[in-house]
């Protein structure tokens, strides 16, 4: 009975008996999600939307004149008052790249940052903090 087993499966699998490591069947796959190619523009347009809000929420912030904000002015005075903007531009493109190229766990790395970034610019704007 066990011949016949390892004849049908060397014939599936054109594998030499005793030799099934060599196929590497169970090892994950490091690429890109296959099936992400599906929704991956919903997705960039998802995150892209959550990049508008993170801006309008960061613009409303800086012209609000927090206290809090003065403990940070070498990054809301640096570049001409725009180097906050411009590391919230870099998460928005990293974001979009990473998301872009097949790794949608990102998107939600980033709406997990949106949520955070809202938060903080409710305590701020309602002058809870």
């Amino acid at each position: 009975m066990r011949a016949g087993l390892d004849q049908v499966v060397v014939r599936s699998t054109d594998a030499p008996s005793g030799d099934e490591r060599g196929f590497g069947v169970h090892e994950p796959s490091f690429g890109p999600d296959e099936r992400f190619a599906i929704c991956d523009k919903m997705v960039i347009l998802f995150v892209f939307l959550l990049g508008v809000g993170n801006f309008a929420l960061h613009r409303a912030v800086l012209g609000s004149r927090h206290p809090v904000l003065d403990q940070m002015r070498w990054l809301v005075d640096g570049l001409g008052g725009r180097a906050s903007m411009v590391l919230e531009f870099a998460l928005l493109v990293a974001a979009l790249l990473l998301v872009a190229t097949g790794h949608p766990g990102w998107a939600w790395a980033y709406l997990l940052y949106s949520v955070l970034n809202g938060l903080a610019a409710w305590l701020i704007l309602s002058r809870r903090i």
